[in-house]
């Protein structure tokens, strides 16, 4: 089972807690307050709460929430005196209860996926007011220390400081930030592929949108396989050695009932695309049974919604076993140098080939430019095999 995030305030119900975040902060939004005094009302609340709710916990805690929340940004507004015309404004109306808890989480949704946002602190900011993780809980994800993700988060929320619940929301950038999140995978004490996933569910269950789906299947199926993508070593296990008796099999079913009433509404889009190359792969019992030509014709597909030179990439790997290793190495030329992964998958076009003095130099490069140590890792070990298949040839 992937473990839930941890990092709670003590005494809190993490699930209760982070559900009614987002729905607070919203509700403070469209009762007057711009985002970084919602935010920090909500933050205050809790804080609150860890002191009060062990020793006597409220009957209705998003009621409690929503209402302290309110008394904190009433608080902090009245002692501004620069915005005593807000103060004005918003004192004379009533406190928010929890029936008035709407459908505004989408509109935060799209405030943290603001244009104005850089990707990470638009990750960052979904992290904390959608996701209702803390800011320790953000900085152990990204390995960073909690003072420099709070200034990144307060950076954030200065940037979009004079932005307003309401409107259209951009559905393209929300759900481009929620798999920024999910790519970031699983660090420190939590994981970011479940907490996406769990915010992906919240968002398909507030729009309805096809690629926000063909996003959750897409998600879900590529967590699927996770069990299997590290050996007993903590090392990297390429897809074609993975253990598939380890894939999450219900985990793929749903992703691919998720995809399958994603596309039954004939409107494609580049996720629903993806989705449906992860689905052939997943649906293949063993490596040598995958669906290469339809797989080509997805990545074609992809292709015709834009020009992207890391879905070429792809491409070229799997045209390389559709029509074979010269088809994929011509394919490969399509693709600019300094693409991401690029010697690698030359490195490995040309070690089917069976030009091995040429893999393990591609192999290095490719180690010198791996984006993290585990991928870094895994390419010099394979540059090492193939040097050990070149000593191996010698001595014969």
């Amino acid at each position: 089972m992937t473990p839930r995030p941890t990092g709670s305030p003590d005494g809190l119900d993490d699930e209760l807690v982070r559900a009614a975040v987002p729905r607070v902060i919203a509700l403070l939004l469209r009762r007057g307050a711009d985002f970084a005094s919602a935010e920090d009302a909500v933050q205050e609340a809790l804080v609150t709460a860890v002191r009060t709710w062990s020793t006597a916990p409220p009957d209705d805690p998003t009621g409690w929430l929503v209402t302290t929340a309110w008394r904190a940004f009433l608080d902090a507004t009245r002692s501004d005196t620069a915005r005593r015309a807000r103060e004005d404004r918003v004192s004379a109306q009533p406190a928010p209860g929890p029936g008035e808890l709407a459908d505004d989480t989408l509109q935060l949704y799209a405030l943290c996926a603001n244009p104005a946002l850089t990707p990470a602190s638009a990750v960052a900011l979904t992290l904390r007011a959608v996701g209702g993780l803390t800011t320790r809980q953000i900085a152990d994800a990204y390995l960073v220390p909690e003072a420099t993700m709070a200034q990144r988060i307060s950076r954030a929320k200065r940037a979009i400081a004079g932005a307003e619940l309401g409107g259209t929301a951009d559905i393209d950038s929300v759900t481009h930030t929620l798999y920024l999140v999910f790519n970031e995978g699983y660090t420190g004490s939590v994981d970011l592929a479940t907490e996406a996933i769990r915010l992906t569910r919240g968002l398909c269950e507030q729009v309805d949108d096809p690629e926000v789906h063909g996003l959750l299947a897409l998600m879900l199926l590529h967590d699927a396989r996770r069990p299997a993508r590290l050996d007993g070593d903590g090392r990297l296990v390429p897809l074609a050695e993975q253990d598939r008796s380890r894939w999450d099999r219900g985990v793929i079913a749903e992703g691919i009932t998720v995809l399958r009433s994603a596309m039954a509404r004939d409107r494609p889009g580049p996720y629903q695309a993806q989705a449906a190359i992860a689905a052939l792969h997943a649906d293949a019992r063993a490596f040598e049974e995958t669906d290469w030509v339809q797989i080509v014709e997805w990545y074609d597909e992809l292709l015709r919604f834009g020009e992207n030179p890391v879905v070429r990439l792809n491409r070229a790997v799997a045209l390389g076993y559709a029509d074979g290793v010269g088809a994929g190495l011509a394919a490969l030329r399509q693709v600019p140098d300094g693409v991401p992964r690029r010697a690698a998958v030359e490195a490995h076009l040309r070690e089917r080939s069976g030009e091995l003095e040429r893999a393990v130099q591609l192999y290095v490069d490719a180690a010198r430019t791996a984006p993290n140590a585990l991928e870094r890792d895994h390419q010099m070990r394979q540059a090492a095999r193939i040097n050990q298949l070149l000593r191996d040839d010698l001595n014969r």
